[in-house]
């Protein structure tokens, strides 16, 4: 497969020290270029900004119904490989890692199977991280 282009995403975060934890130690992302009020994260070779914002609301969680699950939106989040996704599904349990979605196996049997958690950075915003057994054919499968 062709080198997929990389992705730049800006989020909103009440502490750049929380998000330097967060994504930086938790996350093992590695700190790009940073300000008094951003920071750079390499999230997977995609460039992942958190921004100081005074109007970061983490009590206001909108959440969709998805597979029984209710599942926040927006989110973002990695497809990771099946073995990757274990052993950080596994990190996050250890350390204590409150989910909104538990790790799980959602469209068990279907077309899109999928292994996926979701949960919250210091700041409230949501993160999924999924996996496929084959994801070249099951990502986009219908």
């Amino acid at each position: 497969m062709a080198a997929l282009p990389r992705f730049h995403l800006a989020i909103k975060v009440r502490d750049l020290a929380e998000a330097r934890w967060f994504y930086g130690e938790m996350f093992g992302c590695p700190e790009g270029r940073s300000a008094d009020t951003w920071v750079d994260f390499n999230l997977h070779g995609h460039q992942l900004v958190c921004h100081v914002a005074e109007d970061v609301n983490r009590e206001a969680l909108h959440t969709n119904p998805v597979d029984g699950h209710d599942v926040p939106v927006p989110h973002f989040g990695l497809v990771l490989e099946m073995p990757e996704w274990e052993t950080l599904a596994e990190r996050l349990k250890r350390a204590g890692t409150k989910f909104v979605v538990e790790p799980h196996i959602r469209f068990r049997g279907q077309p899109g199977e999928q292994a996926t958690m979701f949960l919250l950075d210091p700041s409230g915003n949501a993160l999924e991280f999924k996996s496929f057994r084959d994801i070249e054919r099951q990502l986009f499968e219908k």
